[in-house]
């Protein structure tokens, strides 16, 4: 089996080009369709895949599984695994598709992951995860990174997350990304991993400062571009999850927040109204060009044998807060999940949408 040849890579550093916004790597839905929406509302965040194991991806359907549209980057590649020679070769194999970054996943919490003895688990055996970015670091030129939790079940966070920083520090890691929860690997399933054990911002930006030279960034619960903001002010790094996905016109203001830059303090004071920042869409962004784009990319993948479905999926929230919101969730849930359905339904939708009332409730 051979690579895909590598695509051209835009000069993406995870350390200097911060601050950072970031769309996390979310299971079932930040797949290449799902980016693809995500770059047409964002042309600076750095998008993340979906975990990939890394027996997958040395053994699988590689172009399936690691393919992507150029006009995504910068994207990264989330590996899962423990092996440090699987991750390295899988890192390579990354690398030549054309990723920006090669990130590594210290923080699923699901059965599944636990049963490979990677993700969230590895969070006790920092050692191993050190030696597993020792061997991807000495396979790529890219970026590596690695993403975990402040602690699992009854570790205690200040010496568990210490102890994962400076070992993946120490073997040459890029960047770490802290999802500022404990992982419960028994008693709590994986949704109930996201939500129910308590954020701890605070403990992320002890490492911060722990650590001033090392790119660290921060992920759980934040919600809205003015919490980002704030966090930009402690961490180097913002990833979005739940709240990109399910309102993904929030990430049309993410542009005007990064490129605020050095100014991201006074970011919040700039805002023309308290709504900017929140979850509705940015009022003055082209949504009827990019409907174009999203119909014309969905047209393409129906040409390929695709459905419509695999794209609108991931559109419903887009127009969350404004009127004509429900009927456009409603068709995209039902007409453009029937078989034989064309983009022309996308274009359907969206005139249910009225952009001119943006400022009130849908």
């Amino acid at each position: 089996m051979t690579d895909k040849p590598q695509q051209n890579r835009p000069d993406y550093d995870a350390v200097t080009c911060a601050p950072i916004v970031a769309i996390a790597p979310m299971m079932d839905w930040t797949d290449r369709h799902c980016r693809f929406l995500h770059r047409q509302l964002t042309g600076k965040a750095l998008l993340y895949t979906e975990m990939v194991v890394a027996d997958a991806a040395i053994h699988g359907a590689r172009e399936r599984l690691l393919g992507f549209d150029p006009a995504e980057q910068p994207v990264a590649l989330q590996l899962g695994g423990s092996d440090p020679s699987k991750l390295a070769e899988a890192a390579r194999i990354g690398e030549s598709f054309g990723y920006a970054e090669i990130n590594l996943n210290v923080g699923c919490p699901s059965d599944r992951v636990q049963s490979g003895t990677f993700g969230a688990c590895l969070m006790k055996t920092p050692a191993l995860v050190a030696d597993c970015v020792g061997a991807m670091k000495a396979a790529v030129k890219v970026p590596v990174t690695v993403k975990c939790r402040i602690g699992v079940d009854e570790q205690d966070p200040e010496p568990a997350l210490d102890a994962l920083a400076d070992g993946v520090f120490a073997a040459g890691a890029d960047g770490l990304w802290v999802h500022a929860r404990k992982a419960w690997l028994e008693g709590l399933s994986p949704k109930e991993n996201r939500d129910i054990p308590p954020l701890d911002y605070q403990r992320v930006y002890r490492l911060k400062a722990k650590t001033p030279n090392r790119f660290i960034g921060i992920n759980g619960g934040i919600q809205t571009l003015d919490e980002s903001a704030d966090h930009l002010r402690k961490v180097d790094g913002v990833m979005l999850g739940r709240a990109a996905y399910h309102t993904p016109g929030i990430l049309a203001g993410v542009d005007e927040l990064l490129g605020k830059n050095k100014e991201i303090e006074h970011f919040r004071d700039s805002a023309t109204n308290g709504n900017a920042l929140a979850s509705q869409p940015a009022a003055d962004f082209d949504f009827a060009a990019l409907i174009d784009t999203m119909a014309g990319y969905a047209a393409r993948h129906i040409e390929r044998g695709g459905r419509l479905g695999h794209v609108t999926r991931h559109m419903v929230g887009l127009f969350h807060g404004l009127p004509g919101a429900r009927r456009w969730r409603q068709i995209l849930s039902t007409e453009a999940a029937r078989p034989g359905a064309g983009p022309e339904i996308v274009h359907a939708a969206f005139a249910q949408v009225d952009l001119t009332r943006a400022d009130q409730a849908a």
